[in-house]
């Protein structure tokens, strides 16, 4: 059967490229260098229409943490019911509290409002102070899904607590492994994890160079990205790791 690979993608285009190169699901979000955004609805409309492919929307309205504010989770709120009548599939999203434990009263309110519709915990999660503390509140608040890096930089790296999180999970909750997946060791982690689906982007730098007349202007932070690259996703690498996870 393979293992299931869903692909981080940033927009439409993305999310079609995705679906070129064979995968079988994806993640939307915007402004990934942040760590993933939420989109916008237009985004989620046009991927809905165009893609036949299960789209779990990230909601996430800020960088900077996962305590959020009541005003912030009401937003939160509000974003999944708009993105349901869009027709989204899923939603990806993270509450924690300020000693960075899952706020299970704010986390319940965000499943409550997806309804039927799958919930994914992302990775947040990865700075939780008590992994598997943490993983039996997300089962018992009946999450569908967790995305972890296993606590580590890379899942690679995260690996063997990705094993005993799928151990101790015995299928209560789905265990995905996202974060430094790559073609080149998607084998590995399945191998130790035992996972059975995947999270990863695949993307190639894009030259735009409209903003060429006036190199000297910059329209974000130090920290931004170059303004003449755009990251999209490569069919061809999704293909290979599509390719590699059938394989497993």
């Amino acid at each position: 059967m393979g293992v299931l690979v869903e692909i981080c993608s940033c927009s439409v285009e993305d999310v079609l490229e995705s679906e070129k190169g064979g995968a079988q699901r994806v993640e939307l979000c915007t402004a990934l260098p942040l760590g993933g955004l939420t989109p916008t609805a237009a985004t989620i409309f046009e991927s809905k229409r165009l893609s036949k492919l299960p789209l779990m929307v990230m909601i996430r309205l800020r960088s900077g943490g996962f305590c959020y504010s009541e005003v912030e989770l009401a937003t939160m709120e509000r974003d999944i019911e708009v993105a349901t009548e869009l027709g989204a599939d899923g939603f990806v999203f993270g509450v924690l509290t300020e000693k960075g434990f899952v706020d299970r009263k704010r986390t319940k309110r965000l499943i409550e409002r997806a309804g039927k519709l799958e919930t994914v915990f992302h990775r947040a999660f990865d700075v939780t102070p008590d992994p598997f503390d943490a993983l039996e509140t997300l089962i018992d608040l009946g999450v569908t899904r967790l995305l972890t890096s296993g606590q580590k930089a890379a899942s690679l790296q995260g690996a063997p607590l990705i094993k005993q999180l799928v151990e101790r999970a015995d299928r209560r909750i789905e265990v995905m492994p996202g974060g430094g997946v790559r073609v080149e060791n998607v084998a590995e982690i399945v191998g130790i994890t035992g996972c059975r689906q995947v999270h990863l982007t695949a993307h190639r730098g894009h030259l735009d160079t409209s903003t060429y007349a006036n190199r000297s202007i910059a329209f974000g932070s130090d920290s931004a990205p170059s303004e003449d690259r755009v990251d999209v996703i490569d069919p061809a690498v999704v293909a290979e790791i599509v390719a590699a996870a059938q394989r497993l």
